[in-house]
């Protein structure tokens, strides 16, 4: 029996630990801690071997280990661990708030499964369990476990009594400083949220070029994500190909642009483009195109997130961020790299419409440029003018073409009417609301054809200070009329036909395909067989060009059409000149019908204006000594005499060559063989002119 200076001694030393449990409660940074000097406090006044604190959980009929103090005895559930506890012990604590000895622990935890499965290694025979509640919550139990079977004197259950009500209250201060903290970091999360959306809304603004834009986000995303990489990949629709536009490594390379890619298949495309937020991992890496998988794996990239950029109507890209550590992002994390991908999707897609805008823009400038010019250099040209079944011939054909959107050639000499039948043709078919394109392959130096016809872009040779746009460009979706395509360079024959096969080319100095949709009509006053079979332009190239072609009749075959030409270009020239001319008189007329015209209507045209400029009054004077004076024969006064001499005349000027550059044929506009028809018609030998 104990004296009463040892029960004074002992009560001391109760009311000593309990001060110093309040202070433990005060000055210990957290639960684990203050329930570790609880332990080593109450084990001087009271008898235990292992300690262990369960909180219960609010969702469901479980308490959660949350700290324990097992001296040298093995823990039997790990922290965090879950313990359901209806019908045991804990529930009948939490229901009477009262405390429970329990003499067989080991057949209290038979009930519960977790520690069923474990009962073979419990050493603890008895246990006391504590309920840990404030007035506001009852919040979990204090459980005391012994090796024997100690029972605790009333007042050691009132000492650990006040023991787990300083516990809970302590508990309760803990939770809500959690909770405090944890809304502070809510809301400093939040303020840097906003930061970045309003970081990159800026951006969006101030950032009009795609690459200083994903440039400046990357920045933003990396200090509020703290990440190691940084990728901005676009799709490239029109060639089902993923373009990566930047890849950011601040802590090694920096930022890299426009790194090649391999071309992937249209099924690799699709499923790129059909990819949501996704997060990749190091054994991911494997599914990535070549070049990137080594770029991440140099850079000790483990961890990968993705999310793309939606457009309105379909996908644009992919933001994707990377860094060194193993699922380094979450799915709030994910969450706010959507919300900065819908923001700069916006802006892309409002930037590519802009672009496209400043394309069609300079497309309509460069096409206006194109029509002031052809304006200035108009043949004069109004409508086709005559009457003949040659001409009537003719245009029936176009008629019977121009709705079609087959390539045409036309066959005919110099002078003809090439080009007016070309543009016919044009303004007849479903492209007439867009541009007409014309180019003189003969009148382009060989050096500069290639330039003009296809465009370049800046830099691509000494003078090229600016991109341009090439004739086969300006003529998307209208007509191309390429006139003397015979006289087109064997190194551009291919391209040509690319664009009539593939429809598209490039520029000089690119290596971008550009997607091409027009109408090709070709013209050409030579023997375009006969350069087949010599070698000198393509046999493929003029099948593609022959599929409806048109032979246009030289102004000798047409004679009735000249007193209309006349009247015609007398008209338009004397307006022009600010003159009046009423009368032509019939003996000019008469004279204009028997020269045989070798320029055909150009020649007309020419001489008329002529004629129109020696005219002081009313009526007509032409010249018409001009063509007396130009026929070698005088005696010849019939249109068979005038052909025959019109013939010698150009073979002896010749040297009696008949084909080739400077030979009597192209000085008469003629085919080869339609010269030697003509000459055995008319009786031509060799000995005449050689």
């Amino acid at each position: 029996m104990k004296s009463l200076s040892d029960l004074e001694l002992l009560e001391s030393n109760r009311y000593r630990t309990l001060v110093d449990v309040s202070s433990a409660l005060a000055t210990q940074p957290d639960v684990h801690a203050v329930l570790h000097s609880i332990a080593a406090l109450l084990s001087k006044t009271v008898s235990f071997d292992a300690m262990i604190l369960l909180l219960r959980n609010p969702d469901n009929d479980t308490v959660q280990v949350y700290a324990l103090e097992s001296g040298h005895l093995q823990p039997l559930l790990p922290i965090g661990a879950a313990v359901p506890f209806k019908g045991t012990a804990i529930a009948t604590v939490f229901e009477t708030q009262q405390p429970i000895f329990l003499p067989d622990a080991r057949a209290e935890m038979l009930k519960i499964p977790e520690f069923a499965e474990r009962i073979q290694n419990a050493r603890v025979r008895s246990s006391y369990i504590f309920p840990v509640s404030s007035p506001r919550a009852k919040m979990g139990v204090l459980i005391f476990g012994s090796l024997g079977r100690p029972e605790y004197s009333p007042e050691d259950l009132e000492l650990v009594g006040l023991v787990a009500s300083h516990l809970s209250i302590a508990l309760e201060n803990a939770f809500a400083l959690e909770s405090a903290e944890a809304f502070r970091n809510e809301l400093e999360r939040e303020r840097d949220r906003l930061r970045l959306l309003l970081e990159i809304n800026n951006h969006t603004v101030t950032k009009l070029e795609v690459n200083e834009l994903f440039r400046a986000a990357s920045g933003s995303l990396r200090e509020f994500f703290h990440n190691a990489y940084t990728g901005f990949w676009l799709y490239d629709d029109t060639v089902s190909q993923l373009q990566c536009i930047l890849l950011d490594f601040p802590e090694s390379q920096g930022c890299i642009e426009d790194m090649p890619l391999p071309k992937l298949t249209p099924e690799d495309f699709k499923k790129f483009r059909k990819r949501g937020p996704h997060f990749h991992n190091l054994d991911d890496f494997d599914g990535m195109p070549g070049v990137i998988e080594q770029a991440l794996r140099a850079e000790s990239i483990v961890c990968v997130a993705s999310v793309p950029l939606m457009g309105t109507t379909h996908p644009l890209g992919i933001i994707s961020l990377g860094s060194h550590e193993k699922d380094a992002f979450t799915a709030p994390d994910m969450d706010i790299l959507g919300q900065v991908a819908n923001q700069i999707a916006l802006a892309l897609e409002n930037a590519l419409a802009y672009g496209r805008l400043c394309v069609s823009r300079e497309r309509l400038e460069d096409e206006r440029q194109y029509l002031v010019s052809e304006i200035q250099a108009q043949d004069n040209f109004e409508d086709i003018v005559g009457k003949s079944e040659a001409l009537k011939k003719v245009l029936e054909q176009v008629a019977i073409v121009a709705p079609t959107d087959s390539t045409v050639l036309l066959i005919g000499e110099t002078g003809t009417g090439k080009e007016l039948i070309a543009r016919a043709i044009h303004n007849l078919s479903t492209r007439n609301k867009r541009t007409f394109v014309r180019l003189n392959c003969a009148a382009i130096p060989q050096g500069l054809m290639e330039s003009e016809l296809f465009g370049h872009e800046k830099g691509a040779f000494t003078g090229a200070l600016t991109q341009k746009r090439g004739r086969v460009e300006l003529a998307h979706e209208g007509s191309l009329f390429l006139d003397e395509i015979g006289d087109l360079d064997g190194e551009l024959q291919p391209k040509v036909l690319r664009v009539l096969q593939e429809r598209e080319f490039e520029r000089l100095g690119s290596n971008q395909t550009v997607k091409v949709d027009l109408r090709l009509i070709a013209a050409s006053h030579r023997d375009l067989p006969a350069m087949v079979r010599e070698g000198k332009f393509r046999e493929d190239l003029f099948y593609r060009l022959n599929v409806f072609p048109i032979c246009i009749p030289p102004l000798r075959e047409r004679k009735e059409d000249i007193p209309l030409l006349v009247h015609y270009f007398v008209a338009q020239n004397a307006q022009r000149m600010h003159k009046t001319i009423r009368v032509i008189p019939s003996a000019i007329l008469e004279a204009m019908m028997r020269w045989p015209w070798p320029g055909n209507v150009r020649e007309l045209q020419n001489f008329v204006e002529r004629s129109v400029i020696l005219s002081p009054g009313e009526t007509l004077r032409a010249p018409i000594s001009e063509l007396r004076d130009r026929t070698p024969n005088a005696s010849a006064t019939t249109l068979h005499d005038v052909e025959r001499e019109a013939i010698l005349n150009a073979l002896r000027t010749a040297h009696g060559k008949i084909s080739g550059p400077g030979g009597g044929a192209e000085q008469l506009g003629l085919k080869r063989t339609t010269l030697q028809r003509k000459m055995e018609r008319l009786g031509i030998s060799k000995s005449e002119y050689a």
